[in-house]
Order: C-alpha cells, then sequence, then structure tokens
C-alpha cells in the first residue's frame, strides 16, 4: 500500500463520503473511487459500506483506518518538519542496494518526491563493497552485521518464503513434511555451491535442478511449474495473491531475515544522510503499520 492510497482511504474515513473526501483533497471524484476500489481490491477486503447517506467503515475498514490514520498523521508532521529544511537539502546520495531488490525502490522513489533537490546515486551489487573505498553513503545489508568500523540501523525483517506453482502440486501432489520435499525438483539461490533450507528446525538440503544467484530467474522457474524454491516475500507476493504460487510448509518456517542501512562509524553523518536513514525508517514504519490489515484479513 502506497502513501498516496493510504492518505485517500484515511481522507475517505474523516469525511463520511466520497465526493467530501474529494473537495477536501482536491482529487476528481472518479479518481478517488478508483484508487478506493484498487485499494479493496489489493487487500482483498471491503473498506467502506456505500449508501446515498455517504460511507460508512465495514470492521476490514476500521482496523486498518487505527493503523493507517496513525501513520498518515505521522507522516504528515514529519514533512511539515521538514519544510523548512527541504529547501536546503540539495546534493547527491551515495547508496549500495542488492540486485532486485524491489522494495526499496518504492522507498527512493518516495524518498526523491519529498527531497526533489537530492540526487540519488545506486550502486547495485552483492558484492560486501567498502563504504569508504567505494565512496558509498549509506548501503543497505540483508542478513548479519559483523563490521565494527560501520554504524547499522535496523529497518525491518522477514522470511523468505517456500514455494511452488499450483501445476507442480496437482501433478505431484502437497508436501506435508520436511522429508517429503525430496520427492520434488527444485531450484535454489546460490553462487555455485550446494544450498541448505533451514525449514523450522530442520535442515534440507535440496538436490538443485537448477541453482543461481538471481531470485527472478528461480521465480520464473516456479511459476512454470518446474520446481518448488525460496523467495524473498516481495517478490513472491503477486504470484501467491494471483494464484500463481502456492506456499508450502508454513509450519516450518525459513529463518528470519534482517534489513540494516550501514554507514561509517567514524564519519559523522552528513544532512542528507540523516535525512535518508530518517525517512526510511518512518515510511517503512507506515507501511508495516497498514499492511497489519493483510496479515489479520480472513
Amino acid at each position: 500500500m502506497d502513501f498516496n492510497a493510504a492518505r485517500m482511504f484515511v481522507g475517505v474515513a474523516q469525511a463520511g463520503s466520497l465526493s467530501a473526501a474529494a473537495e477536501r483533497l482536491d482529487i476528481p471524484l472518479p479518481t478517488l473511487s478508483r484508487r478506493i476500489r484498487e485499494l479493496e481490491q489489493q487487500l482483498q477486503v471491503q473498506l467502506f459500506e456505500r449508501s446515498v447517506r455517504g460511507t460508512r467503515l465495514t470492521d476490514s475498514g476500521t482496523r486498518l483506518y487505527e493503523h493507517a490514520s496513525r501513520g498518515v498523521e505521522a507522516l504528515l508532521e514529519g514533512e511539515q518538519a521538514v519544510v523548512s529544511d527541504q529547501a536546503r537539502l540539495k546534493g547527491r546520495l551515495r547508496l549500495s542496494l542488492p540486485p532486485s531488490f524491489e522494495p526499496w525502490w518504492e522507498v527512493l522513489a518516495a524518498f526523491q518526491r519529498r527531497y526533489p533537490e537530492i540526487q540519488v546515486s545506486v550502486h547495485t551489487t552483492e558484492r560486501r563493497i567498502d563504504l569508504i573505498e567505494d565512496g558509498v553513503d549509506v548501503a543497505l545489508r540483508v542478513g548479519a552485521i559483523a563490521h565494527e568500523t560501520m554504524i547499522a540501523r535496523r529497518m525491518l525483517a522477514y522470511r523468505h518464503i517456500l514455494v511452488a506453482s499450483p501445476l507442480l502440486i496437482e501433478r505431484l501432489g502437497l508436501p506435508n513434511t520436511v522429508d517429503a520435499l525430496y520427492g520434488y525438483p527444485a531450484a535454489t539461490w546460490s553462487k555455485g555451491s550446494s544450498a541448505t533450507w533451514l525449514l523450522g528446525e530442520r535442515a534440507f538440503t535440496p538436490e538443485a535442478m537448477l541453482s543461481t544467484n538471481d531470485y527472478a530467474h528461480l521465480r520464473s522457474r516456479a511459476l512454470s511449474g518446474d520446481a518448488i524454491t525460496e523467495l524473498p516475500p516481495f517478490m513472491a507476493a503477486e504470484g501467491l495473491r494471483e494464484g500463481k504460487l502456492l506456499a508450502l510448509l508454513p509450519d516450518h518456517p525459513l529463518p528470519e531475515q534482517q534489513i540494516n542501512l550501514l554507514y561509517p562509524s567514524h564519519r559523522h553523518p552528513s544532512a542528507i544522510v540523516r535525512a535518508y536513514l530518517d525517512f526510511a525508517q518512518a515510511y517503512l514504519q507506515f507501511l508495516a503499520q497498514a499492511s497489519l490489515l493483510d496479515a489479520s484479513s480472513p
């Protein structure tokens, strides 16, 4: 859920009708109505009950409003607090990201909308770079941090998901145990050595018919019904939502992955770096609050 969709939803809930919210937010009524419908389709719940008297929140809508309204208000307050600083924040921000880390593209887009005078330069690599030597201000790191000369600010945590296409499950059946996975073709993320999946308390080493360090390639083979694989949740979300992928062995979750932003400990962070760190943290907290409905909705 992006910030604009949440802001529109909160505006309709507070105004009591689409027409009143459209006037208050200065948004064309057809556009507002379409965005609310798209939000309901995305979350797969009805958020408003509509009548000639206006709109009223459903139970699911009330649950979302409790979280989204706080996030919207916090972001708006933060935006007002930095208005005076925004004009002064001009320059270049040099970042390092892992390949295909799509959720962060949205964070960067929102950051640059907030600070349009900041030029962002992104270096995409799997290599654990030396920030000083490579001229990088902030690096995004997935996994454990073991670098004493860096300061790490934790952003979020998530777990990969073991997935397969319904086509493969229709052909081979649904695995109910970790040992049952031995009967399935597997594709693994690897840089050459064999991969091991830690599923709950069980370590499973698949005989991979394909190994690659490209999650997009793994997703393609899973969608084609060629193999089971493990994917980051943001790369599996669309396939799961559309029924093109199924989550396997949910009672045996893969390990938690941490995302941290790193910057040098001996260098005082610039105003641009501080703005980026603070914005990313606030933005992710808002998204986490808004996504609670997904986890709790039937």
